[in-house]
């Protein structure tokens, strides 16, 4: 008997243990109106930056499409500071007031189904892996790579910034 009782005990710390170590797949409600930063989780040999990005949106498509445009966003005017060192802080634009003075390149560019899909690559294994919803409004956590490289050339072909 005492040793059905140890062995039950044992049985319920482990399982105990376990769901404590998953990871978590939903976060309150109340974080999907926030919003959050852009974070390097590294770079790539070719110069590509592996980013998670943030989305909000109506459901989880334009969530995770708004997360894509979010990310080469920051990589043009914000430049990524959070996260790991590697990533380049720089944005690719310095240029004061550059989103508003080239608007309607930027409009049309982010567009749906613009040229920015070009430069962004989504990681399908690590999609979604913290999401919040309310009765509005999805917000999903993607890691997408964004093609720095590529980004920089498109940018200095079209003359919104110089070699």
């Amino acid at each position: 008997m005492k040793t059905k009782l140890i062995l039950f005990a044992t049985l319920i710390i482990a399982i105990s243990c376990l769901q404590s170590c998953k990871t978590a797949t939903e976060i309150s409600s109340d974080y999907a109106l926030s919003s959050f930063k852009t974070s390097c989780l590294g770079v790539d040999l070719d110069g590509s930056q592996t980013l998670r990005a943030w989305g909000r949106g109506n459901n989880r498509a334009d969530a995770i499409e708004q997360a894509k445009r979010n990310a080469v966003r920051d990589v043009i005017f914000n430049g990524i500071t959070d996260g790991s060192g590697e990533c380049n802080k720089r944005p690719l634009i310095t240029e004061v007031n550059a989103q508003e003075k080239y608007e309607q390149y930027f409009n049309t560019f982010f567009a749906s189904g613009g040229a920015y899909k070009q430069y962004v690559r989504l990681d399908e294994k690590r999609t979604s892996r913290i999401a919040s919803k309310n009765d509005t409004m999805e917000n999903y956590g993607v890691v997408v790579t964004i093609d720095r490289t590529a980004l920089r050339t498109r940018l200095i072909n079209d003359n919104i910034i110089n070699p």
